[in-house]
């Protein structure tokens, strides 16, 4: 967990039981905000209005995977500071993180020459649909028609119903996205980074090439990782890469959005209505906890 600055209240209790709620809005309890990851694809059938159907693709991404449907998405750029906690790493800790068990993807050198190590952010979106839910099975997603303040890139492309994409036009085969998390080394005076990438393949249906490719580009998110710290004099404990990536059909819109909403929380989501306890508990542990109250 990050430590709060000398008598500041960081907890981040939104006004609303079940509901999650933008941070800065009226209402919350503590000043303090939490960072949750999501990355997903979305793909629509094109209909004659382009601008219609980049709206409801990015409805669809939003609903998709951990429910963050139905918000006003504002945009940050793109850093969670010292008022700030991400939740799965420092509350409601995801398994392969609290106890350790997970080895880096890669890493790559910073600009002392110390390593930035690179993991798979898988246990952050799993976290992430653990508090909020699926749009089939919601738990605690942002009330609906919150204002929340996100860092997010998204692309979207067109792929026509015969031949070829053309890149000049913004048609491809497919839409790809990264999400990069980096902890301060030190956070009490520094803060952790997000990272968004996003980007068209124009490659072809091979699923295994798309692939291959995507694993590659994600050393070059980790090196703009660097380049950033480099400019600021900052230095990265580690790193946390989540990726979504989708092949689009034939006369169909796609869709890639990475985005990380800063929020308070859900009254109910807090174990006997204690922000502290998160810190303390596993998400598997808070997971168990929500099950026993709703079960009651």
């Amino acid at each position: 967990m990050r430590a709060p600055p000398a008598g500041f209240d960081h907890r981040a209790i939104g006004p609303f039981d079940a509901y999650c709620d933008g941070y800065g809005r009226p209402g919350a309890r503590g000043l303090g905000y939490v960072c949750v990851l999501k990355v997903a694809t979305a793909t629509v059938e094109k209909t004659d209005d382009a601008l219609l159907d980049r709206i409801v693709a990015l409805d669809r991404a939003e609903a998709a995977q951990a429910y963050l449907g139905q918000i006003n998405m504002e945009t940050a750029s793109s850093f969670c500071g010292i008022a700030g906690q991400v939740w799965g790493h420092d509350l409601a800790v995801a398994e392969a993180i609290a106890d350790g068990s997970q080895a880096p993807l890669f890493s790559v050198a910073q600009h002392d020459g110390t390593a930035l190590p690179v993991y798979d952010g898988q246990p952050l979106l799993d976290a992430g649909k653990a508090l909020f839910g699926t749009a089939q099975r919601r738990r605690f997603p942002p009330a609906p028609g919150a204002h929340v303040i996100c860092a997010n890139k998204s692309v979207t492309a067109y792929r026509p119903r015969k031949g070829p994409p053309d890149a000049e036009h913004g048609q491809a085969h497919g839409v790809w996205c990264y999400l990069a998390l980096s902890i301060a080394r030190d956070r009490r005076v520094a803060a952790d980074l997000f990272m968004e990438d996003a980007g068209l393949w124009l490659e072809g249906d091979d699923e295994a090439a798309f692939g291959r490719w995507l694993d590659r580009h994600r050393r070059r998110v980790a090196e703009s990782i660097v380049a950033c710290g480099r400019g600021q004099g900052l230095l990265f404990e580690r790193t946390y890469l989540c990726g979504a990536h989708t092949l689009i059909p034939p006369g169909h819109l796609g869709i890639a959005l990475a985005v990380a909403p800063y929020l308070v929380l859900a009254r109910k989501a807090l174990p006997g209505g204690d922000f502290a306890r998160l810190s303390g508990l596993t998400l598997a542990e808070w997971e168990k906890w929500v099950v026993s109250e709703q079960a009651g």
